[in-house]
């Protein structure tokens, strides 16, 4: 059993930065791959980012270059530095866990979800 807790949203100029974090219990942590996902008003859910247990990360092509994704195994938590943040990436943003080499695009190959963190940026 894995529970995730989402903080750092708030409310951001255009332009500006936030940085998530999602902490984890369990001592598992170096073991799963990591997924952030984001839902606005109205649109499903989609991918963001994600890293694997190895450290391999991966992407969606809207935040290539000013999102990135990273992991603390020491501290059990997870981090998605968003920079030059835009007026579309208004959102709840999730963060998800999942063991094993299925694909990480995919919100239903994820066991478990925190609660979200609202990101709003206004433009």
């Amino acid at each position: 059993q894995v529970q995730l807790v989402e903080s750092g949203g708030g409310l951001v100029q255009a332009g500006g930065s936030l940085r998530l974090s999602c902490a984890a219990s369990g001592r598992t942590f170096s073991t799963i791959d990591i997924g952030w996902f984001r839902q606005a008003p109205g649109k499903e859910c989609e991918f963001v980012a994600a890293i694997r247990r190895n450290g391999i990360t991966y992407y969606r092509g809207s935040v290539k270059g000013r999102f990135t994704i990273s992991r603390d195994n020491a501290k059990n938590t997870a981090y998605l530095q968003m920079n030059s943040l835009k007026a579309e990436d208004t959102a709840v943003y999730y963060c998800a866990a999942k063991f094993g080499q299925t694909t990480v695009d995919a919100p239903t190959r994820y066991d478990y979800w925190g609660q979200g963190t609202q990101v709003t940026v206004s433009s």
